[in-house]
């Protein structure tokens, strides 16, 4: 039998509780290490949801590593996804198709990129050698007969690749993990800052991804095509056209010109580029274009933060240019243009392109009407850029000032978002609760809630909305997409009923309550009181500027994008 290990929360259906089977195979042993991309099986009793979250963990090791997917074809090695008593799975590839639980509770992307970690050939972290340098295990705390969950291996049985202890690592316990009484630790971190850090499940901490490149020796991360902070002068290999009006400038932070990437870190630090608005002749551009890239599947997302402090009339163009069959990468195509307004700070902007050739993108500043503003600096600027080989969010929902609201907010207090439609035509919201009625040893919690809102399609969608999966996503705004840990939670909708009778996720109109802000009905809301801490939404990078961006997608099918970039018919 191969080494089985089970997550911090996890359960033996024939025990109760989750225990580890001991065997050979370990880290270390190479002959133990995946080919790629690795076949996969999704269980015919594995839930909907929990196949829509191991698609949406395949698409985070993409983004972050070289590790890929694809359907079974009758290899002799896989991984089988399936509903057992827990989340657990063997260490390493077995070598004649392994089984991966995802039971009740486990259709979460973090829980999924950890045991995936495992079927990779990954032990947790509290496993290594140096553990106890690190952290205390407190063994006459543990349920009796679970100690072997605390199992401290040899430096020639696992590795740690060279590597400092990671207490932020996805593979670490909680702190009362296994425990026999609920109040009582069986984890203490010998630094007490780390104890609320232990066993977090956001996503990838960026040591995890760093000893995953190392372990696959990765030479970069599959959908990850471009990304660029401005933070060096080479501004990431762009470049401008000789022949423009004027240019886009690499320019410091000032008090009243922030950059973007360190924001509220350091003052007057980094660099951001700047087109100037505030002199010239209307109409006068500068291009800033990309190096030319080679992509693997015919859909990206360009996201980039921007703002704009000059005219109304001011532009910011979004361009392709494509290789127009020859070989040469001269074709151009425009994409989105954005124009200024009454919001003058940054903002989060999302373009979707669809290219399959070798190609750039660029940014066209244009001057609308100059000395319009009386700012100095007024113009336009752009930081934290990236381009990947993924879908764009369908919904993209900014609070601004959001640790005060956290700071003022009561159990009562409720934000509902604006109607937003999905791709389908279907009306929905989500719901905030800044302090929700969840609290643990780290404190307090916020809350999100996911309904359906009557809109204009109504007439003509297919009632109930069930099989259809909502994905909530509060963005870390790390200007590196790699370290990025934004946390994600789903749900599929189904023929579950309200309280009343009712079918949850039947026509607003008819099970919903009036709002007269929106002129619309607004169902019952479905989530998590638990969706993120307060404790990390101060410590990462949630909410720069103080502004919380949740992004949405409410979908009836996977998208074709989620599926092997290597494969020969990828894209």
């Amino acid at each position: 039998m191969g080494f089985v290990v089970c997550s911090c929360f996890l359960y033996d259906p024939r025990l109760g509780l989750c225990s580890q089977f001991e065997g050979k195979n370990a880290m270390i042993d190479k002959r133990y290490r995946w080919k790629f991309p690795i076949p996969y099986i999704l269980g015919d009793d594995l839930d909907l949801n929990a196949k829509g979250c191991v698609h949406q963990a395949f698409e985070m090791y993409r983004l972050k590593s070289c590790i890929d997917f694809k359907p079974y074809e009758g290899e002799k090695t896989f991984i089988k996804f399936v509903k057992r008593g827990g989340c657990f799975s063997s260490v390493g590839d077995q070598q004649t198709g392994q089984i991966l639980s995802l039971g009740s509770g486990c259709d979460h992307k973090a829980v999924i990129e950890h045991e995936l970690l495992h079927a990779l050939g990954f032990y947790h972290e509290q496993s290594r050698t140096d553990r106890d340098d690190y952290v205390d295990i407190w063994l006459n705390q543990v349920t009796p007969g679970l100690e072997n969950n605390f199992n401290k291996y040899n430096d020639d049985y696992v590795t740690d690749q060279n590597t400092a202890y990671d207490y932020e690592s996805v593979m670490h316990y909680r702190p009362f993990s296994f425990n026999k009484n609920a109040s009582i630790p069986t984890i203490t971190t010998k630094i007490p800052e780390f104890y609320n850090i232990i066993g977090q499940y956001l996503d990838f901490s960026e040591m995890d991804t760093v000893r995953l490149n190392r372990m696959y020796n990765c030479s970069g991360p599959l959908t990850l095509l471009d990304q660029c902070a401005f933070e060096s002068a080479s501004i990431c290999g762009m470049i401008q056209a000789s022949s423009d009006d004027a240019d886009w400038v690499h320019t410091e932070s000032s008090a009243g010109a922030e950059d973007h990437t360190l924001l509220g870190k350091c003052r007057d630090a980094g660099y951001f580029m700047h087109f100037s608005t505030m002199t010239g002749k209307p109409l006068e551009s500068a291009l800033l274009e990309s190096r030319t890239l080679y992509p693997k599947r015919k859909l990206q997302c360009l996201q980039f933060f921007y703002k704009m402090t000059g005219s109304s009339n001011d532009r910011l163009v979004i361009w392709v240019k494509m290789d127009d069959g020859t070989g040469a990468v001269r074709r151009m195509k425009k994409i989105q243009t954005f124009y200024a307004d009454s919001d003058e700070t940054w903002k989060l902007a999302h373009v979707l392109m669809e290219v399959g050739v070798k190609f750039r993108y660029s940014f066209q500043a244009v001057r609308g009407a100059p000395a319009a503003s009386a700012d100095p600096a007024a113009g336009i600027y752009i930081d934290d850029i990236s381009l990947t080989e993924t879908r764009c969010p369908d919904t993209v929902w900014r609070i601004q000032n959001f640790s005060r609201i956290m700071e003022t907010a009561n159990s009562s207090t409720v934000m509902d978002s604006p109607r937003f439609y999905s791709p389908e035509g279907y009306g929905y919201g989500v719901r905030v609760m800044p302090l929700s009625s969840y609290t643990d040893y780290t404190g307090n919690y916020v809350g999100l809630y996911f309904h359906l809102v009557s809109g204009e399609n109504d007439a003509v969608m297919q009632w109930p909305a069930v099989n259809r999966q909502a994905t909530l996503v509060v963005m870390d705004q790390d200007p590196d997409m790699k370290h990025r840990m934004s946390s994600a939670r789903s749900l599929t909708t189904d023929m579950r009923k309200t309280s009343d009778g009712q079918l949850f996720w039947d026509n607003p109109s008819k099970t919903g309550t009036f709002d007269p802000s929106c002129k619309c009905f607004r169902s019952e809301s479905w989530g998590w009181r638990n969706f993120i801490k307060h404790f990390d939404l101060m410590r990462h990078n949630y909410l720069k500027n103080d502004d919380l961006f949740i992004f949405v997608d409410f979908e009836g099918k996977w998208p074709s994008v989620w599926f092997c970039v290597a494969c020969p018919d990828a894209g």
